[in-house]
């Protein structure tokens, strides 16, 4: 059987809450290209900050 895959915070890849580190392994990235986005989202539109609480309150953590 394969695993089925949760999207949960990881608990040893993360810089603030393991919500990047949990979302890269989701989709199969490298954290980093999604810390950038999240930085960027955070510079640019300012609802990535939001976004990224939402997130970590949200998703269990692994």
């Amino acid at each position: 059987m394969s695993e089925q895959k949760k999207l949960q915070r990881s608990r040893t890849d993360k810089k603030l809450f393991g919500v990047c580190g949990g979302m890269a392994k989701y989709f199969d990235l490298d954290p980093t290209i999604l810390r950038i986005i999240w930085l960027v989202l955070i510079l640019c539109a300012g609802t990535g900050l939001i976004l990224y609480l939402v997130c970590a309150l949200l998703m269990p953590e692994e």
